[in-house]
């Protein structure tokens, strides 16, 4: 079984309620997991050759919720080339904005800049469409930790 780190980026708690359920269902699929809330580039490098999983919702203008905003910009501008990393994107928006899931989608795209290996697709959780996003997100955790 995998060693996953879950980093959440969150404003109001859903992302880190998303990430809370996203442990529960892998750890009863027997992975071992820890959820960041409050993300450090330590905590990062500890998974570098193990899983990521990002769950962040989307501020402003497709901006980073403050507490992995830190953890994004070091991770595009100080780590650069990550082949053995794994990860997953659970991304959190609304769709009534200019800039649905920006958060997830360009911490997708840096991680593919740098190589680092994508499980399963990237899940965009629309607001307007899934008020509890736990009823998108936990199936396709379910489906994505079998990947791992």
């Amino acid at each position: 079984m995998a060693k996953i780190g879950i980093f959440t980026g969150t404003v109001y708690g859903n992302a880190l309620l998303v990430a809370e359920e996203a442990q529960t269902v892998l750890e009863e699929q027997g992975h071992e997991v820890k959820v960041f809330e409050d993300p450090s580039m330590a905590d990062w490098q500890a998974y570098s050759k193990e899983v990521v999983l990002i769950v962040t919702s989307t501020t402003g203008q497709g901006d980073f919720p403050d507490n992995i905003a830190r953890l994004y910009v070091k991770v595009r501008d100080e780590l650069g080339y990550q082949p053995e990393l794994r990860y997953g994107v659970i991304g959190l928006g609304d769709s009534s904005y200019d800039h649905f899931c920006g958060a997830g989608k360009t911490f997708d795209a840096t991680l593919q800049e740098q190589s680092a290996q994508r499980i399963g697709e990237v899940l965009l959780v629309d607001a307007t469409e899934d008020p509890e996003p736990e009823s998108v997100t936990s199936p396709w955790v379910e489906s994505w930790g079998k990947l791992l």
